[in-house]
């Protein structure tokens, strides 16, 4: 027989959408700055290349991103138990990132 507290479940979810709705505050925040430090930093490696001061290898750089992917698909975790085992915090944070991050 499963023993399921409904005020700690209830506590967990709140707690999680609370801290989802920092992080998603914060995250809008940050991501903005990121892609306009990206944007800045590919602006002047296209000029310098451009210039013939560097030389980027634009293939080789985005072949790292691809073999990360690549690993991080070949990861083997039953869905269920992984669902199961973060639902009830997970949830909560999902819903209050999405609207932190909406907000912000």
């Amino acid at each position: 027989m499963i023993d399921i507290d409904p005020t700690a479940l209830g506590l967990e979810f709140g707690g999680g959408a609370a801290i989802g709705g920092v992080m998603g505050f914060a995250a809008k925040k940050i991501a903005k700055l990121v892609a306009i430090l990206v944007g800045v930093q590919l602006m002047v490696f296209r000029y310098l290349e451009s210039q013939g001061i560097i030389t980027v290898d634009w293939n080789r750089l985005s072949a790292g991103l691809l073999k990360t992917q690549e690993h991080a698909q070949n990861v083997d975790v039953h869905w269920l138990q992984s669902i199961l085992s973060t639902l009830s915090i997970g949830a909560g944070f999902t819903g209050g990132f999405l609207i932190g991050f909406k907000r912000g």
